[in-house]
C-alpha cells in the first residue's frame, strides 16, 4: 500500500508551527492523487488548507496512532520522523514523568531538573542481570548491557555520554560508574570501587563551574577507563581529560562563577587549617567575583569542601599534598588581586607593598622583585644583545592572567595524575569499560576557540556514531537473511577535512602562531584566501572578523578574536623561570623542562662565550590545537577498539524548570546529537520489526478460520500478510522477524481497528435489538393486562342493576343465618361425646404410671445386688495378686541388697586408692612449682642488672656523639653563610656591570679578575661542600645505620656531584640531615611506645596471676564445702538404712546383714573424714605458699615498675639529645625476648595449676557419681521392681560413632524405602543415641556425639545444595531439635507432655548450648532452602504472571522497537505460564510434606515464596511501562485467583500467604478501575491502602493503552489522586 493512500479522513498529520515547531491536525477529506490542497482541522477547531503540488506532492508527515505514542523505543513508531520523535518524548516526559527513552542503540536522557527516586541500590539490583529490553529505559540498563557484553564477548566497552551544558552529562556518567561499583564489588580491602566514585567530587570541584545554563557544568572532557579482572571485578581506573577551560580562571561572564574549589576554600577561610592562606570572602577576590553572585541556591560550599577533603583522604592523597594544593589555589586568588598601575609611556608597575603580592610570593616561595619585574617587563633577545622592554598595563595584566591560567592548568593535570595513581591497584587488567563525559555540540551568540574545538570533537564522534549505526543495521539484515541495500547516510568527513587536513583551519592556525607578528586578522585573511572555494566554509556578509562552518548539526559563526592567543597559550619565559626558581618544590615541578639537557652527560663541559638565544615561548612547539587533535585521535582509536553505547542528554528548557518541555530547544539538540540521523537511517529501510509471535498475537483478529493454523504460526503470518498488503516490497520476511517499511504497521493497525470497530458495531446492534425487543414485550404485556381490567369494568357497568344488587344481598344474609345454625348444632353434639372420652383416658393413664414406677424400683435393686457381688470378687482377686507380688518383691530386694553390698565395698576400696594417688601427685607438683619459681626469680634479677649496666654505657657514648655533631653543624652554618655572602657580592657586581654597559672595554680586565676570583671561590666551595657531603653522609649513616636501609640513607644526600658546590645544594644537604634527625626522633618515639606496651603487658600478666591465685583459693573453699556435703549425704544414707529392720520376720537375715553394712559404712566414713582433714591441711599449706608467692610477685612487679620509670627517664633524655639507639634496640630486643620467655613460663605454670584443678574436679565428680549410684541402689531396694518395658534408646560404642554418622547422615539419601515410610527416622535414631549416652552418664561420649551430629548435618547440607536434600534435613534437624527440647526436663517445654514422656527426660546433662547451635544450623538450612527455591522459581515469575496471556482472547501484545524483550522469540516451548508456577509450587509442597516437615514451617516457606512472586511481579510492573495496561491488570487478577485456589487445595489459607499478594492485587485493580472523575480519585485513595502515593502516581503515569478504545490517564487526574492522599 502506497504511503499517499493513508491520507484519508480522520487520520492525523503534523504541520510546521513557529511556536511549538510542529502541531497536530486532522484530515477532514480523503486525499486523492492530483489534488492541490489537503483539507485539515486544527486542534483549536480552525480549518486549515494545506497546499500540495500535484506534480510533486509533498504531503505533511502522518501522526502515529495513539497506541504507539509514549513508546519506550522511538524505533517502534510506525512513522519515523522528527515530529513523531518530538511528540513521543514530550508525552513520556511531561505526562508520564519518564526521563529515559531508547532510540535504537541510543539512550535519550531528558534532564528533569529534579531529584528522582530511581537511582537507589534496589533499582540497581533490579536491573542487574536483566536484558536491555525487559525493563523500562534507564542509564542502569545501558550500564548493565555494557557490563554483560564485556563478560560475554570478552571485549572492551565504552559508554559515550554527550549533550550540551546543563543537559545532565556529568550526573549520567556518575550513575553509570556507580552502577559498576555496586554490581562488581572488588571483594578486597582496597575498596577500589569506592575510590573510583570518590574521584567524582574532586574532579567536579576543580573542573566544574556554574554557568548561565547549568549550576554544575563540566568545563572539560573526561574519559574514565574502569578496569576489571578475569572475574569482572573492579581492580582500578584511569582518567583522561580534554580541553580544560582555563580562561574561566581569570574571566567569568555575568551570573557565572569560577571553579567550585575557589568558593569552597573561601567559605572555610575562618577555619584554623586555612588561616595561613590569608583567604578572604569570595566577593573580595577579583577572580571569584567577576560574575556577580558568588553563591548557588541550594549549595553549601562549606559542606562541599568537607566532602572534597574527605574524598582526597579516601584516595590516599595525604594532608601534605592537600596543603600544597590549597596553597597554589590561594596564591592564584591573591595573584588576581595584585594591582597593576599604568606609569605612562606604555609602562606599568606593581606596588611592592601590595599585600596580595606578598601573600602570593610567600605562599609559593617566589621572589617578589623578580615577579614584579617580569610582570611589567619583557626581555627581547636579539642577535647581538638582550633588551629588557617595559610593557603597558594591558599587556602586564594579560601576563598576570596567563600566569594564573598556566598554574591552574598544571595543578589540574597534577591532581588528575595523582588520582590515577591512587586508582591503580596491583593486578592485571582483563577488560575495561570506558565512560566518556564530553561536551556536546555548542553554538552561542559569540563562539570562540573553545566552541570550535568542542564542535570539532563532536564531528569526530558523530562520524564514529554514524558508522556504528550503519554497521549494526547491516548486521541485523544479514542475521535475518534479508537482502542488504545500500543506505544513504550523512558523511561529515568533508567537515573534518576542512578542520584537520593539511592547509585546513587548524594547520593554518598553527602556521600563523609561528610568526611573532601574527594576528587573528591575518590568520582570518588566510582562511578567506585558501578556503573560500570550500562549500562548507563561508564568509559572513556583515563581518570581517568571523567565519562560518557548516557543521552536521547547524551552521556556526566563529569570531576570530583570541584564536591565536588561546592556541599559543603563551607565557613569558621569564615568568616561567621565576616560577621554576621557586623554593616551593610542588610549584617548581610544574615548570620543569620536559626534555633534559645533555649537560649531565660525560665529557668536558665548555661554557659558551655568549648565552644562546632562547625563544620567547617554548610551548609553541606544540600548540593547544595540535595537542587537542592528538588526544582526540587517541580517543577515537580507543572508542573504535571498543563496543560503544550511546547516551544523549537533552536539556528540556533554558530556565531549569522541572518537567517543562520547550519543543524548540529539544528539537535543536535532537538534530545536533544524532538522534534524528538514527531515525532517518532506520526510516530509509525497514524501521518496524515484529517477531512472528508478536505479529500472530496482535493481528490474529485479521485472520480467517482457515488461516489461523496453530501448527505453523510462521507460515500463517506470511499468508495473512501477503493477503493484506499486496506490494511485497513493503515488507520482508526474516528468520525470526518481519520487517516493515514506514507506515505499514500503521496501516495494519488501521485494518485491525476497523475490524474491531465493525465487531463492536455488530455486537452493539444485537444488544440494542435484544434490549429494545425485551422492552417492547414488557410494554405489550402491560397493555394487555390494562385492557383486561378496563373491559371487565365496562362489562360490569353494563350488566349490573339496582334490583339485582338487592337480591344478591338478601341471598347472602339468608346463607349467613343458615350456616350459623348448623354449626351450633354440630358443636353441642361433639361437646357431650368429648367429655366422656376424656374421663376414661385420665383414669387409664394414672393406672399405667403406677405400674411403671414399681417396675423401675425393682430393676434398680437388682442392679445394686449385681454390682456388690462383682466388687467383692474383684477385691478378693486383687488381694491374692498383691500378696504374691509382695512376696516376690521382698525376695528380689534381698538378692539386690546382697549385690549392692559387694559393689559398694569394691568401689570404696578403689576410690580410697585413687584419692591417695591424686594427693601424692598434687604434693609433688607443688614442690616442683616452688623450685621453678626460685630459679626464675634469680634469672630475672641477673638480667635486669646486666641491662642497667649496658644502658649506662650507651648513654655516655651517645652524649659524646651529640656534642661532636653540634660542633660540626655550627661550622657548616658558618661556611654556608660565607658562601652566600660571596654569591650575593657577585650578583651585585653583575648588576653594576649591566647598568654600565658603555664602559665595558674599560672594565673587561676587572671582570676577568672577578671571574678568576669566582673560579677560586667555586673550587674552595666545591672542596668544602664535598667534605661537608662526606661528613653529612657519615653522620646520617651513624644516626640511621641500624634504623633504615642503605638505599633510603642515600636519599637524604644529593647525588649530583657536579652541583654540590652550589649554596642551594648545601641547604638541601642540611635539609637531608634534618630529615634524618626527624626520622631518628620518630624511630625513638616508636621504640618508646613499644617498650611501654611491653611493660603494660607484663603488668597485666602479674594481675592475671593474682586473679588465678584468688580463683584457686575459691576452688579450695568449694572443695571443703563439697567434702562437707559428702559427709552429710553419707549420714543421711545411714539413717535411711536404719529403716530396713522394720520389715517382717521373713527379712530378719537381711536386717542383720544391713547392720553389718552400716558398721562398714561408718568405718569408711571415718576414714574419709580423716582423709578430708589431711586434704584440708595440705590445701592450707598450699594456700600459704601461694600467698608468699603472690607477695613475691607483688615485690617483683614493684621492681619492674621502678625499672620502667628509670627506662622512661632515659628514653626522654635520649629524645631531647637525638642520640643513637642502635645498641639500645638490640638490648630492648633481648629484654623483650627474656620477658616473653618468662611470661611463657608463668603461663605454663598457670596451665599446670589449671590441670591440677581439673583433676580435683574430676575426683569430685567421681564422688558425686558414687553418691548418685548409692541413691539409685537405695531407691531400687525401697521400690518394688516393675514389669520390663522399652526404654527408647539405641546402644552404640564409641568406636561406632563415625560409622553411625556416616550411615545415618552422610550416606542417607532423601529418596528411599525407609525414608518414605518414616521421613524423620534419622532424627529419632540420633535422639535415641543421645538418650543412651545420657543414660550411661558419659559426658565425653555425649559431647562427641552432639558435635559429630552437628558437623555431619553441616557437611551434608554444604555438599548437597539441591532442594530435596535441604528440605529433608531441615525437617530432620527441626524434629531433632524438638525432641531435645521436649525431653530436656525444662518446664516450658513439658506443658503438653504425658507422664511417661516426663519420666523419660534426660537426667544427667544440660544440652541447651547444643540446642542453640542446632537451632542456628536449622536457620541456616532454612535460608539455603529458601535461596534454592527462589533460584528455581524466579525465572518463571515474570513470564508466568505478566507475559503469558492466561485469559484467552485478551491480547496485551504491543509493537516493540530495537530493544526486543528477551522472551519475544519464536520458541513456544521455552515460555513459562501460570501453570508452571503452580506446578513448581506443588512440587515444593509435596516434597516438604513427604519429608515430614512441620506444618508451621511449610506455611512459612509458602508465605515466603508468595511474597517473592508478589514482589517480583510488582517491581517489574513499576519498572516496565509496557506492563501497565487494563488487560494486563485483568491477567494479573486472574493469576492471583489461581494462586489463591492453589492455597485452598493444599489447605494453606491460614498461612497468610495471600496477604503478601495484596499490593499486587491492588495494583492490578488500579490498572482496571476508571480513572477520570473525582469519585474515581477518591475511590483509588480509599482502596489502595497497601500502596504508597508515589507508587500509585508511578502506575498512573505509566498506564499505557493497548488499543485506541482505551484512554491515557490525564495529568489533572493524577493531581486529583495526589490531593486525595494529601487530605
Amino acid at each position: 500500500m502506497a504511503l499517499s493512500e493513508l491520507y484519508t479522513k480522520y487520520n492525523r498529520v503534523w504541520i510546521l508551527d513557529e511556536e511549538h515547531v510542529w502541531k497536530s491536525a486532522e484530515i477532514t477529506k480523503d486525499f486523492h492523487s492530483g489534488d492541490n490542497v489537503l483539507q485539515l482541522l486544527l486542534e483549536d477547531g480552525t480549518v486549515h488548507l494545506y497546499p500540495v503540488d500535484p506534480s510533486k506532492p509533498n504531503l505533511p508527515p502522518l501522526r502515529n496512532p495513539d497506541i504507539l505514542v509514549g513508546e519506550n523505543d522511538l524505533t517502534a513508531l510506525s512513522y519515523l520522523h522528527e515530529p513523531a520523535v518530538l511528540h513521543n518524548l514530550k508525552v513520556r516526559f511531561v505526562e508520564s514523568r519518564i526521563i529515559y527513552t531508547y532510540c535504537g542503540i541510543i539512550l535519550v536522557a531528558v534532564n528533569p531538573y529534579k531529584q528522582l527516586p530511581i537511582y537507589g541500590d534496589a533499582i540497581i539490583h533490579a536491573y542487574s542481570g536483566q536484558n536491555m529490553g525487559d525493563m523500562d529505559p534507564h542509564i542502569f540498563a545501558v550500564a548493565e548491557e555494557a557490563y554483560k557484553q564485556m563478560a560475554r564477548n570478552h571485549k572492551n566497552q565504552s559508554i559515550i555520554v554527550s549533550g550540551e551544558s546543563g543537559a545532565g552529562k556529568t550526573v549520567s556518567a556518575r550513575y553509570a560508574m556507580r552502577y559498576f561499583a555496586v554490581v562488581s564489588k572488588s571483594g578486597s580491602d582496597t575498596r577500589v570501587e569506592d575510590k573510583v566514585l570518590a574521584s567524582n567530587p574532586i574532579t567536579e570541584a576543580i573542573g566544574n563551574a556554574k554557568t548561565t545554563r547549568n549550576d554544575n557544568s563540566s568545563r572539560f572532557g573526561k574519559y574514565t577507563e574502569i578496569s576489571f579482572d578475569r572475574r569482572y571485578r573492579i581492580i582500578g581506573a584511569n582518567m583522561r581529560t580534554y580541553l580544560l577551560e582555563k580562561s574561566r580562571v581569570v574571566f567569568q561572564a555575568e551570573n557565572e562563577r569560577n571553579y567550585h574549589i575557589f568558593y569552597q576554600m573561601c567559605s572555610c577561610a575562618d577555619s584554623a587549617e586555612f588561616k595561613t592562606l590569608r583567604l578572604l570572602s569570595a566577593d573580595e577576590f577579583r577572580y571569584t567575583s567577576m560574575g556577580g553572585d558568588v553563591t548557588i541556591e541550594g549549595v553549601d560550599d562549606k559542606k562541599d569542601m568537607e566532602e572534597t577533603r574527605r574524598t582526597f583522604s579516601l584516595l590516599g592523597l595525604k594532608e601534605d599534598f592537600q596543603s600544597d594544593v590549597f596553597k597554589v589555589l590561594a596564591a592564584i586568588l591573591h595573584l588576581g588581586n595584585v594591582e597593576i598601575r599604568s606609569s605612562g609611556d606604555d609602562r606599568s608597575s606593581a606596588p611592592s607593598n601590595d599585600p596580595h603580592l606578598a601573600a602570593f610570593c610567600d605562599l609559593l616561595s617566589v621572589s617578589p622583585s623578580e615577579l614584579v619585574r617580569w610582570l611589567c617587563h619583557r626581555r627581547i633577545v636579539l642577535v647581538s644583545e638582550t633588551v629588557v622592554k617595559p610593557v603597558p598595563k594591558e599587556r602586564a595584566m594579560a601576563a598576570r592572567d596567563a600566569l594564573a591560567k598556566q598554574i591552574y592548568a598544571h595543578l589540574f593535570d597534577c591532581i588528575i595524575t595523582r588520582i590515577n595513581t591512587a586508582l591503580q591497584v596491583p593486578g592485571k587488567q582483563h577488560a575495561f569499560i570506558g565512560v566518556l563525559d564530553i561536551y556536546g555540540f555548542e553554538t552561542f551568540d559569540i563562539n570562540s576557540f573553545e566552541q570550535f574545538c568542542i564542535n570539532y570533537a563532536n564531528e569526530k564522534l558523530q562520524q564514529q556514531f554514524n558508522l556504528h549505526v550503519f554497521k549494526l543495521e547491516q548486521e541485523e539484515y544479514m542475521k535475518e537473511d534479508i537482502p542488504w541495500t545500500l543506505i544513504d547516510f550523512y558523511d561529515n568527513q568533508p567537515v573534518i577535512d576542512l578542520i584537520e587536513a593539511k592547509m585546513g583551519i587548524l594547520d593554518l592556525l598553527d602556521e600563523e602562531c609561528l610568526f611573532p607578528q601574527g594576528t587573528d586578522q591575518s590568520w582570518l585573511q588566510k582562511l578567506y584566501n585558501y578556503l573560500e572555494a570550500n562549500p562548507l566554509f563561508e564568509k559572513p556578509r556583515l563581518s570581517n572578523e568571523a567565519f562560518v562552518i557548516q557543521h552536521f548539526a547547524d551552521k556556526v559563526e566563529y569570531q576570530c578574536r583570541g584564536f591565536l592567543e588561546k592556541n599559543r597559550d603563551a607565557l613569558y619565559e621569564e615568568l616561567v623561570d621565576t616560577m621554576r626558581a621557586s623554593k616551593f618544590p610542588f610549584l617548581a615541578n610544574f615548570f620543569q623542562e620536559e626534555e633534559q639537557s645533555s649537560a649531565n652527560s660525560k665529557g668536558v663541559r665548555v661554557k659558551a662565550a655568549r648565552p644562546p638565544v632562547k625563544p620567547a615561548n617554548k610551548q609553541l612547539r606544540t600548540s593547544v590545537g595540535n595537542k587537542f587533535c592528538s588526544s582526540l585521535s587517541l580517543l577515537m582509536e580507543t572508542l573504535n577498539a571498543t563496543t560503544p553505547h550511546y547516551v544523549r542528554c537533552i536539556k528540556p528548557n533554558d530556565e531549569k524548570l522541572p518537567f517543562e518541555y520547550d519543543s524548540g530547544r529539544v528539537v535543536q539538540q535532537l538534530r545536533a546529537c544524532g538522534v534524528l540521523e538514527t531515525i532517518r537511517i532506520s526510516a530509509q529501510s525497514y524501521p518496524s520489526r515484529w517477531t512472528y509471535i508478536e505479529f500472530y498475537s496482535r493481528y490474529s483478529i485479521l485472520m480467517s478460520h482457515l488461516e489461523a493454523d496453530l501448527t505453523d504460526k510462521k507460515e500463517t503470518c506470511k499468508n495473512v500478510l501477503q493477503r493484506l498488503i499486496q506490494d511485497s516490497n513493503q515488507y520482508k520476511f526474516g528468520r525470526t522477524k518481519i520487517f516493515f517499511r514506514a507506515g505499514q504497521v500503521a496501516y495494519l493497525e488501521k485494518l485491525r481497528l476497523d475490524r474491531l470497530r465493525g465487531a463492536c458495531v455488530t455486537i452493539q446492534k444485537h444488544v440494542r435489538g435484544w434490549s429494545h425487543r425485551r422492552k417492547y414485550l414488557r410494554i405489550r404485556e402491560a397493555a394487555i393486562i390494562l385492557q383486561q381490567y378496563i373491559r371487565g369494568k365496562r362489562t360490569i357497568r353494563k350488566t349490573v342493576t339496582a334490583e339485582i344488587l338487592k337480591q344478591g344481598w338478601a341471598v347472602v344474609v339468608i346463607q349467613r343465618h343458615w350456616r350459623g345454625y348448623r354449626t351450633r348444632q354440630v358443636y353441642q353434639i361433639l361437646n357431650k361425646e368429648n367429655r366422656g372420652l376424656m374421663e376414661r383416658l385420665t383414669s387409664l393413664a394414672s393406672t399405667h404410671s403406677q405400674t411403671m414406677d414399681r417396675v423401675r424400683s425393682q430393676e434398680a435393686q437388682l442392679e445394686k445386688i449385681t454390682n456388690l457381688k462383682a466388687s467383692a470378687e474383684e477385691r478378693e482377686r486383687k488381694a491374692k495378686e498383691e500378696a504374691n507380688l509382695t512376696i516376690n518383691q521382698l525376695q528380689k530386694q534381698i538378692e539386690a541388697l546382697k549385690l549392692e553390698k559387694e559393689n559398694m565395698e569394691k568401689k570404696l576400696e578403689a576410690s580410697i586408692k585413687e584419692t591417695k594417688e591424686s594427693f601424692d601427685q598434687v604434693k609433688m607438683s607443688l614442690q616442683e612449682e616452688k623450685e621453678n619459681e626460685v630459679r626464675l626469680r634469680k634469672i630475672a634479677e641477673n638480667n635486669i642488672e646486666i641491662q642497667r649496666h649496658d644502658n649506662e654505657k650507651e648513654l655516655e657514648t651517645l652524649k659524646e656523639e651529640i656534642k661532636r655533631l653540634k660542633e660540626e653543624r655550627v661550622s657548616l652554618k658558618r661556611k654556608m653563610e660565607e658562601g652566600a655572602q660571596v654569591s650575593s657580592d657577585l650578583q651585585e657586581q653583575v648588576l653594576q656591570l649591566t647598568k654600565h654597559v658603555k664602559v665595558i672595554p674599560e672594565l673587561r680586565r676587572d671582570m676577568n679578575n672577578l671571574q678568576n676570583q669566582r673560579d677560586n671561590l667555586d673550587r674552595r666551595m666545591k672542596e668544602q661542600s664535598e667534605q661537608t657531603r662526606a661528613k653529612t653522609k657519615e653522620i646520617i649513616r651513624q644516626l640511621l645505620g641500624g634504623v633504615v636501609e642503605e638505599e633510603k640513607i642515600g636519599g637524604f644526600i644529593p647525588d649530583d656531584s657536579e652541583k654540590i658546590y652550589e649554596p642551594d645544594d648545601l641547604e638541601e644537604a642540611f635539609e637531608g640531615l634534618q630529615k634524618a634527625t626527624r626520622l631518628m626522633e620518630s624511630h625513638q618515639r616508636e621504640q618508646k611506645e613499644m617498650y611501654e606496651s611491653q611493660l603494660e603487658g607484663l603488668s597485666l600478666k602479674v594481675d592475671h596471676l593474682q586473679n588465678e591465685n584468688s580463683k584457686l583459693q575459691n576452688l579450695f573453699h568449694e572443695k571443703s564445702n563439697i567434702n562437707e556435703d559428702i559427709r552429710q549425704e553419707v549420714s543421711r544414707l545411714s539413717s535411711e538404712n536404719s529403716v530396713i529392720p522394720e520389715l517382717k520376720l521373713q527379712v530378719s537375715e537381711l536386717q542383720r546383714q544391713k547392720q553389718e553394712l552400716d558398721a562398714v559404712v561408718k568405718e569408711q566414713s571415718c576414714e574419709l573424714a580423716e582423709k578430708n582433714n589431711e586434704i584440708s591441711t595440705i590445701l592450707h599449706k598450699k594456700i600459704a605458699e601461694e600467698s608468699t608467692q603472690r607477695r613475691h610477685f607483688e615485690e617483683r612487679a614493684k621492681e619492674l615498675d621502678e625499672t620502667r620509670e628509670q627506662l622512661q627517664g632515659r628514653i626522654e633524655e635520649l629524645e631531647e639529645e637525638n642520640e643513637h639507639l642502635k645498641r639500645q634496640q638490640l638490648m630492648e630486643g633481648e629484654v623483650k625476648r627474656k620477658l616473653r620467655e618468662e611470661a611463657s613460663q608463668l603461663t605454663a605454670e598457670n596451665m599446670d595449676l589449671e590441670e591440677q584443678l581439673d583433676q580435683k574436679e574430676r575426683c569430685i565428680k567421681k564422688l558425686h557419681k558414687q553418691i548418685k549410684s548409692l541413691k539409685r541402689s537405695q531407691r531400687a531396694k525401697q521400690n518394688p521392681a516393675l514389669p520390663k518395658e522399652y526404654l527408647g534408646m539405641l546402644e552404640y560404642g564409641r568406636e561406632d560413632e563415625a560409622r553411625l554418622i556416616q550411615t545415618i547422615i552422610i550416606d542417607l539419601k532423601p529418596k528411599g524405602v525407609v525414608v518414605n515410610v518414616i521421613p524423620t527416622l534419622p532424627a529419632f535414631l540420633l535422639f535415641m543415641c543421645v538418650r543412651h549416652a545420657d543414660y550411661l552418664n558419659d559426658d565425653n561420649k555425649l559431647k562427641s556425639l552432639m558435635n559429630s551430629i552437628i558437623q555431619g548435618i553441616k557437611k551434608v547440607t554444604v555438599a548437597y545444595k539441591e532442594f530435596e536434600s535441604l528440605s529433608f534435613w531441615l525437617s530432620n534437624t527441626y524434629q531433632l531439635l524438638n525432641c531435645l527440647k521436649q525431653y530436656s526436663g525444662e518446664e516450658e517445654f513439658q506443658k503438653q507432655s504425658t507422664a511417661r514422656q516426663k519420666k523419660n527426660c534426660l537426667q544427667n546433662f544440660d544440652l541447651s548450648e547444643h540446642r542453640q547451635i542446632l537451632s542456628d544450623v536449622a536457620i541456616q538450612i532454612y535460608h539455603q532452602l529458601i535461596s534454592v527455591m527462589q533460584k528455581i522459581l524466579t525465572p518463571t515469575i515474570v513470564p508466568g504472571m505478566l507475559e503469558h496471556e492466561s485469559l484467552q482472547g485478551i491480547s496485551s501484545m504491543k509493537p516493540t522497537g530495537f530493544r526486543k524483550r528477551s522472551n519475544s522469540m519464536y520458541k513456544d516451548s521455552e515460555k513459562y505460564t501460570i501453570s508452571s508456577i503452580l506446578q513448581q509450587l506443588s512440587v515444593f509442597h509435596s516434597a516438604m510434606s513427604h519429608h515430614g516437615m512441620e506444618q508451621s514451617l511449610i506455611k512459612q516457606v509458602v508465605k515466603q515464596l508468595f511474597f517473592l512472586v508478589g514482589a517480583t511481579t510488582f517491581n517489574h510492573i513499576m519498572l516496565c511501562k509496557d506492563m501497565c495496561s487494563c488487560r494486563k491488570g485483568m491477567q494479573i487478577r486472574c493469576n492471583i485467583s489461581y494462586l489463591e485456589e492453589w492455597l485452598k487445595e493444599n489447605e494453606l489459607q491460614s498461612s497468610g500467604a495471600i496477604d503478601t499478594l495484596r499490593p499486587l492485587a491492588q495494583a492490578a485493580w488500579l490498572l482496571q478501575v476508571n480513572k477520570s472523575t473525582d469519585e474515581d480519585a477518591q475511590e483509588i485513595a480509599e482502596n489502595c491502602t497497601e500502596l504508597n502515593p508515589d507508587q500509585i502516581v508511578k502506575i498512573l503515569n505509566s498506564y499505557t493503552p493497548i488499543d485506541d478504545f482505551e484512554k491515557r490517564v490525564t495529568s489533572s487526574f493524577v493531581r486529583k489522586v495526589q490531593v486525595s492522599f494529601a487530605v
